[in-house]
């Protein structure tokens, strides 16, 4: 008998000494698939506009000046209105991180502002283009946690998500004067001109912890109802603000991405002042308004 017929042969006996089960599972075999990690990281980029409306008050070097403007009035009589607003998120698992990026500049008219504490011979300026000219810069950044999470049906859930971070804040604020009689500036700190004088407030920044909690519901992959609600400052240094925020979202999947928009309000007010008398700078405003975004998520 040949060698190449004895081989042959030693191979169909080794096979017939396996178990059944073990020619299944060999009949059976495959490559095996990488499995999708369920704890990807995801993450989320999103370009908004906020239509935010005004109300409150501003100082600059003790000079109080009462806003209240609606987001229609401030385009209707604003030459200086302008904005730029961001918000990223990523997330893996139960944790994430985000933050947040606002910079605005709102020009408020005679007829939307009123001067608190007069000075004869002062009065707010109706001949200049603005009679205050109010510019913020808002950074906020911190971290998310998961805390809770009930599956519903197919593709729903409800969850509530725990966040810490800080919010920078760097304001200033200008408020334009018509000089309409002899006024005596040696003690005022504010700037004079031939016919007018401003107030500056200086730029204006502080640093404040935040805390908070969202909950997020999803009816289905596609919709998604968050709300957000967040306090920060705690009157450290004559500081306090708070946040509010709710948002329905629609998202259309693509291959690796998704593509998002979201509709809804916001509304965020702080309170915060330095100095004293004339030296005093400051804010006490609510800017609040709807909000709208486009946003990609992979």
């Amino acid at each position: 008998m040949s060698p190449l017929r004895i081989s042959g042969l030693a191979a169909l006996a080794a096979v017939a000494m396996l178990g059944p089960g073990t020619r299944n599972a060999l009949a059976d075999e495959k490559p095996q698939e990488t499995a999708a990690d369920p704890d990807a990281w995801r993450f989320r980029a999103t370009a908004y506009g906020w239509l935010m409306s005004v109300s409150g008050n501003v100082t600059a070097h003790g000079q109080t000046v009462d806003v209240d403007a609606s987001f229609i009035q401030l385009v209707q009589k604003s030459d200086s209105l302008a904005g730029v607003m961001a918000y990223f998120e990523a997330d893996k698992g139960p944790v994430g991180f985000y933050t947040d990026f606002v910079w605005t500049t709102l020009g408020f008219t005679d007829s939307t502002v009123s001067y608190r504490n007069p000075i004869a011979g002062l009065k707010l300026s109706a001949t200049t283009n603005t009679a205050l000219t109010y510019t913020m810069t808002i950074v906020e950044a911190g971290g998310l946690y998961e805390v809770a999470h009930w599956p519903e049906s197919p593709g729903s859930f409800t969850a509530v998500d725990a966040l810490v971070g800080v919010r920078y804040w760097n304001s200033s604020t200008d408020v334009n004067l018509d000089v309409i009689g002899s006024v005596d500036f040696s003690h005022l700190g504010i700037e004079r001109g031939r016919s007018f004088a401003i107030a500056h407030s200086g730029s204006l920044n502080w640093v404040d912890p935040v805390i908070g909690f969202r909950l997020r519901h999803q009816f289905t992959p596609s919709q998604e109802v968050l709300v957000r609600g967040d306090v920060g400052g705690f009157d450290l240094q004559s500081r306090f603000e708070w946040q509010a925020l709710a948002a329905y979202s629609y998202q259309w999947q693509f291959t690796g991405y998704a593509l998002a928009g979201v509709i809804g309000y916001r509304a965020l007010g702080v309170n915060a002042s330095n100095g004293s008398g004339l030296d005093t700078n400051g804010a006490n405003i609510v800017l609040h308004g709807p909000i709208i975004d486009f946003s990609v998520r992979f």
